[in-house]
């Protein structure tokens, strides 16, 4: 364990057709827990597959001795397989069951070799996960998807790598699955990469990675010590660095364009008299065009110092701007969506949903009244019905209420963001419409592109645009797991949007640190069918 590592050496992909992906690649990860961060389509998964083996370089070396357990963001599990199966122990426990019931047979031991105690392995490793009481012979169709993502880190457990590769490994846990996944990887000692843009988890790190596209290479990595805490304060510390250069470099470029300026402006002078002086004076022809060819020669000379100055001066600019981040926080201002306190923006009594015989909610049904510019949190575990609380409540409150659901599918995707914003809010002027884009980073001919094309961090701005615009304004917003899928860029974005924002709103989310954040002021709790009031 003490000499896992992983080894990149001038790493090299491109995709089939031709989009490169790294070029040129280097970095090594040291024993110990690493957080890998960066945008949405900057890589990760893609540079984890590639660690993993699941993908080939076209060019450099991978290094990674021990053994490797791998999990992917999307397991590739047929639901008929059993918990055994998917654990890779189904063999091991039929020949143990074998050896018990007097099967002695050569077979049965060669399969087991030296793991008698292999079910009280899975059974500590499935308890640690919270998947105790899961029977070993249970089929994978009738677990939540946060059980199979848990089972899924267990298999790889199992396995008792070296090095682990999570990808996401909390996309679609619950609270208390996140927390108990915490506590795992706490325990966990190797060499730990794990992609995620839950900040919870990042805080667990030792140190975090950062990839992002780089000056020369195509995907760069750096490195910073400690968990993500300390990385947004080196960050913080960078960009004020950077800021403060850019705003040097560009006094530096006006100061060696007004020296450029003057300096031509007295060659001309210079010139202009030198022809004058040589007129007056009688000189001869010739040695008065030697005298102006000289003048001119200088001209050029101390033009082409300037123009040197310049490009440095540009060079130095570029190289400040390139090492200054797009600000992750946009500006809205929303003053249509003000709600006085006290006003009330939804009451139902009884609200319930009902599949066949069976109803979702325990009793008379689920009672809910939002008041005022509320910040409510919905809380539960996977399953116990949020999403379809939030459906409900969507359905009964009229026009004044936006639903913005996990998939961000609320957008025409053949249509541009323009068009999607004019849909939505067709009073508006279009320089006004043109203004508002521009301040959520809608430039240029991004505008005009469909929606279906934009990444997430995109379709979750044109979303936000068209919903806290839209005519009527809307009082309340429902949010299902609004930070799933999305990078730390665009969590940013979002929760600049929602703080601006002055009407009620309700969001399921287990992001702790996202509700924080919004500044959520009341608690709910779904369990057992019943709603309450928590925190």
């Amino acid at each position: 364990m003490s000499d896992a590592h992983i080894v990149c050496s001038e790493l090299s992909f491109s995709w089939p057709d031709d989009t490169p992906v790294f070029r040129g690649l280097s970095f090594s990860v040291a024993e110990g827990r690493t957080g890998l961060v960066a945008p949405n389509g900057a890589g990760k998964t893609t540079l984890l597959r590639l660690i993993a083996g699941d993908l080939r370089p076209q060019q450099g070396t991978i290094s990674v001795p021990g053994v490797v357990g791998y999990l992917p963001q999307h397991l590739p599990l047929r639901g008929d397989l059993s918990v055994a199966e998917v654990l890779g122990i189904a063999p091991l426990v039929e020949a143990l069951r074998a050896i018990e019931s007097g099967d002695a047979s050569e077979e049965n031991f060669a399969i087991l070799g030296n793991e008698w105690d292999i079910e009280e392995r899975t059974r500590a490793e499935l308890d640690r996960l919270g998947l105790g009481e899961v029977p070993l012979g249970r089929h994978l169709y009738t677990l939540s998807g946060g059980q199979v993502i848990a089972l899924g880190l267990a298999a790889q457990l199992l396995k008792r790598p070296d090095v682990l590769l999570l990808d996401e490994p909390t996309n679609n846990l619950d609270l208390d699955a996140r927390r108990r996944l915490y506590r795992v990887l706490d325990e966990w000692s190797g060499c730990l990469l794990v992609v995620s843009h839950d900040r919870a988890l990042l805080s667990g790190m030792d140190r975090i990675a950062e990839l992002h596209p780089g000056h020369k290479h195509c995907g760069e990595i750096r490195f910073y010590g400690g968990n993500f805490t300390a990385y947004e304060e080196a960050v913080r510390a960078a960009q004020e660095a950077a800021q403060r250069e850019v705003r040097s470099a560009e006094l530096e470029v006006k100061r060696e364009k007004r020296e450029m300026q003057q300096a031509r402006e007295r060659a001309e002078r210079r010139s202009s008299n030198a022809a004058r002086n040589a007129k007056s004076a009688g000189l001869p022809k010739i040695v008065a065009g030697a005298l102006q060819r000289h003048a001119q020669e200088s001209a050029g000379k101390a033009k082409a110092t300037h123009a040197a100055r310049i490009d440095q001066a540009r060079a130095r600019l570029d190289e400040a701007e390139r090492l200054l981040r797009d600000d992750d926080r946009i500006v809205v201002e929303l003053p249509a969506t003000r709600v006085p306190a006290g006003r009330t923006v939804f009451t139902a009594d009884g609200m319930q949903i009902q599949y066949g015989d069976r109803r979702l909610f325990a009793g008379s049904g689920v009672d809910l009244t939002v008041r005022g510019p509320e910040r409510i949190a919905l809380l539960g575990a996977n399953g116990a019905g949020k999403s379809s609380l939030l459906r409900l409540v969507h359905s009964g409150a009229g026009g004044r209420s936006a639903y913005l659901s996990q998939r961000l599918d609320l957008l025409d995707p053949e249509r541009s963001v323009a068009e999607n914003l004019t849909r939505f809010a067709p009073a508006m002027p279009t320089a006004q419409r043109m203004h508002l884009l521009a301040r959520l980073k809608f430039r240029g001919p991004r505008i005009h592109l469909p929606v279906r094309v934009l990444s997430g961090g995109e379709r979750l701005r044109a979303t936000l645009a068209c919903v806290l615009y839209a005519e009527p304004a809307p009082q309340l917003l429902l949010l299902d797991e609004p930070t799933n899928n999305l990078d730390l860029v665009s969590i940013g974005q979002l929760t600049s949007a929602l703080t601006a924002y002055q009407g009620a709103f309700i969001v399921v989310s287990h992001d702790e640190r996202f509700l924080a954040e919004i500044g959520v002021n009341r608690w709910l709790l779904l369990a057992g069918g019943r709603l309450v009031e928590t925190g």
